[in-house]
């Protein structure tokens, strides 16, 4: 029996049930120069990703004969150490901490959207030499380089401001910033009286990056200032 050799530093298994989305996702990672290996049930998706050691792999949460959960669980006994994402239907708090339990990276959340799925595989994907050009807390990645935001893997909007006012409180994570060192470092000047300028950004990002039944991960410290932490 032959063995299939692959690029496995640009491979990415997708064990999928549905042969449509399935034919989806492949084609959109090869138009995108990685090359996808498709398992249609988790029994073939073990021995691929066993025999492959691929770069990254995509688990449909609902897998014929077997859960996506499972397998992700499966896979993490058995040493693998490779990044794995979970297609998953349902973004509710139950759902978030299964995956994360499982031994799941991250997940993404269905319906399939071509770009926002690219753009979630090139963070996990790129050169780790790159590396140094991104900010991780928890599910929140940051791109300095592309200036974008993910959280649970959806891509984020900021306006410049509110990207650095994220960025400044990625740099000092669990560390409580003042409202002057805020102003400083973001602002780069004191603004006269009580201006709540911060507080307006902040509620920007809140209702940007904070989904309702999600952790909140900017908290207000009482007379003092924020902290970027999960409780």
């Amino acid at each position: 029996m032959s063995t299939l050799t692959v690029d496995q530093n640009r491979s990415v298994l997708i064990i999928e049930t549905d042969e449509i989305l399935a034919q989806y996702v492949s084609l959109d990672l090869k138009e995108s120069g990685y090359h996808p290996i498709v398992a249609a049930n988790s029994s073939l998706g073990l021995h691929r990703a066993m025999e492959l050691q691929p770069a990254l792999i995509v688990i449909d949460r609902m897998l014929a004969g077997e859960s996506g959960l499972s397998l992700c669980s499966n896979l993490r006994k058995m040493g693998n150490k490779m990044p794995m994402l979970l297609l998953m239907a349902r973004d509710q708090v139950e759902d978030r901490v299964a995956c994360l339990e499982s031994g799941a990276d991250d997940y993404f959340l269905k319906p399939y959207r071509s770009d926002d799925f690219l753009e979630l595989i090139s963070f996990y994907l790129q050169p780790s030499t790159l590396d140094k050009d991104q900010l991780r807390f928890g599910n929140l990645v940051l791109d300095l380089g592309g200036r974008r935001v993910f959280c649970h893997g959806r891509s984020i909007e900021l306006t410049m401001k509110e990207f650095e006012l994220l960025k400044f409180l990625m740099e000092h994570p669990r560390e409580v910033l003042s409202r002057e060192q805020i102003l400083e470092n973001v602002w780069g000047y004191n603004f006269l009286g009580e201006s709540n300028v911060i507080e307006v950004y902040i509620r920007y990002l809140r209702l940007k990056i904070e989904r309702e039944g999600e952790k909140r991960l900017i908290q207000t410290v009482r007379g003092i200032g924020y902290v970027l932490r999960e409780t």
